[in-house]
């Protein structure tokens, strides 16, 4: 196995579990405060973490490194609000599915701003695996997906704006000067989870004050998502300073095979013959994006 790939299915396991954590403080903070808990408590474990590989680590940052952070800070912020909107129009399974796009969309960014070249075997992963997360993502007719709605550009925004992060923090990485990936990866972990508390925690302040309160107040659950969710971002991290950001995030996608495992094992929820369709092509096209020729 490539070292990125066991990096990347490390990544998403752990944000699966990160996800189900914070859906339990749902019912204590607004969906901006349960947010922003996965910011907030995973500085100190960036820092730390960041501070423990220094030795070794870049010679030192330069304005493109935080430009390139800056970038996938603020769209990772914008994108997770578009697709909390989305969710707000009655459309959730549209809104998930056009969010979806954001292997696709990385792609596209990757190659005009990275110079990230794509094979024939790698497009035809992402599309497959594409359709395996829309069965995946609801019970959604073709006419629900090519009709105009709020739901739909929403999802789209969010999609664009996971794949520009995706993209920014790629960016952020390479742009750093010595150090292996583990470093580079760490000190943008690091800077980024702290400009993104900063960023949403004045959001907060000037919007829903309280919110800071009762985060700061729910320490004992939101540590743990911290502590997970900063695991789960040097994971995505580590694997896009070694790999495309699309073939990454294409494969990160196996997130959603793990939720419906969950569901199906400790839910005791039954399989949809959707479902298993969409698990089958979601596999499918993962096994295409990595075993294909290059």
């Amino acid at each position: 196995m490539e070292l990125w790939l066991g990096i990347t299915l490390a990544a998403a396991f752990c944000q699966n579990v990160r996800s189900l954590l914070q859906k339990r403080l749902t019912g204590e903070l607004s969906v901006n405060g349960a947010a922003y808990v996965r910011f907030l408590y995973a500085v100190p474990f960036a820092w730390v973490y960041a501070l423990w590989l220094w030795e070794g680590a870049p010679s030192g940052f330069n304005p493109a490194f935080f430009g390139w952070v800056l970038l996938g800070a603020v769209s990772q912020i914008v994108a997770t609000a578009c697709l909390l909107a989305s969710f707000t129009t009655g459309n959730f399974a549209v809104g998930t599915a056009y969010s979806k796009t954001e292997a696709a969309q990385a792609a596209l960014f990757g190659l005009l701003v990275l110079g990230d070249s794509l094979s024939l075997w790698v497009v035809c992963g992402i599309a497959v695996s594409l359709v395996g997360v829309v069965m995946l993502s609801g019970h959604l007719r073709l006419n629900d997906l090519l009709r105009p709605n709020r739901a739909m550009w929403l999802g789209l925004a969010a999609g664009t704006g996971f794949a520009l992060s995706a993209v920014g923090f790629r960016g952020a990485s390479l742009a750093l000067d010595g150090g292996d990936f583990l470093h580079r990866a760490a000190l943008t972990v690091m800077v980024s989870v702290t400009l993104q508390t900063l960023i949403m925690g004045a959001y907060l302040a000037w919007r829903e004050p309280g919110q800071i309160r009762k985060a700061l107040a729910s320490w004992r659950a939101a540590v743990w998502v911290g502590a997970i969710g900063m695991m789960a971002s040097t994971g995505w991290f580590s694997a896009m300073t070694l790999a495309s950001a699309a073939v990454v995030r294409a494969v990160g996608q196996v997130e959603l095979l793990f939720t419906v495992i969950t569901s199906v094992w400790l839910l005791k929820e039954r399989l949809q013959l959707r479902e298993g369709i969409g698990m089958l092509l979601l596999v499918g096209g993962i096994v295409l994006l990595v075993l294909g020729p290059e």
